[in-house]
């Protein structure tokens, strides 16, 4: 009798968890603001990272059926979310030049070694598996920024150490 109930609770159970919502709002955001027209990305990157980095990695997330189905809807809310925490495109120049730079290194270690995408979103989205070409056009095209950008980290750096300095000598004079 009881494996019965069992029996009958795993489906209702299953039909009760798919209405609880998980929240797929995003923020308003500065088009300038993204990583695309801060950079100045070139179309064929574009193209790339569109296919490959923006779903997890951007506001820009394009959610598949299966995305509406608990708890799978958990899972990839919570992958996705953890996605934006790490990088997030759409807010690229809210970054100071350390962090962009340091974003800019992980970028470009990650497709090289082929950590990036993640091999559970390439399993589901075959247009995010990318050939050695594509992946040395990213990692060349990160590399380019960083080198861009050196001077201005730095500048930045100092700016900041600058900064450190006298807040540390303004509270030795309170004592």
């Amino acid at each position: 009798m009881w494996k019965k109930r069992i029996l009958w609770s795993i489906p209702a159970l299953i039909v009760l968890v798919q209405f609880i919502p998980v929240d797929r709002s995003v923020p308003v955001v500065k088009e300038t603001d993204t990583f695309y027209v801060s950079e100045n990305v070139p179309e064929d990157v574009v193209q790339i990272m569109d296919n490959a980095c923006m779903d997890c990695h951007s506001y820009n997330t394009t959610y598949p059926w299966y995305s509406y189905i608990a708890p799978v809807s958990w899972w990839l809310e919570d992958h996705i979310e953890e996605g934006r925490e790490h990088l997030n495109f759409s807010v690229w120049a809210g970054y100071n030049a350390k962090r962009r730079d340091h974003k800019l290194e992980e970028m470009d270690e990650e497709v090289k070694e082929g950590e990036m995408p993640l091999d559970s979103y390439t399993w589901a989205h075959s247009e995010a598996r990318l050939s050695q070409e594509q992946r040395d056009r990213l990692a060349s095209y990160f590399s380019s920024l960083r080198k861009q950008s050196g001077p201005e980290n730095q500048i930045e750096e100092a700016e900041q150490e600058e900064k450190d300095d006298d807040e540390d000598d303004h509270g030795d004079h309170q004592h």
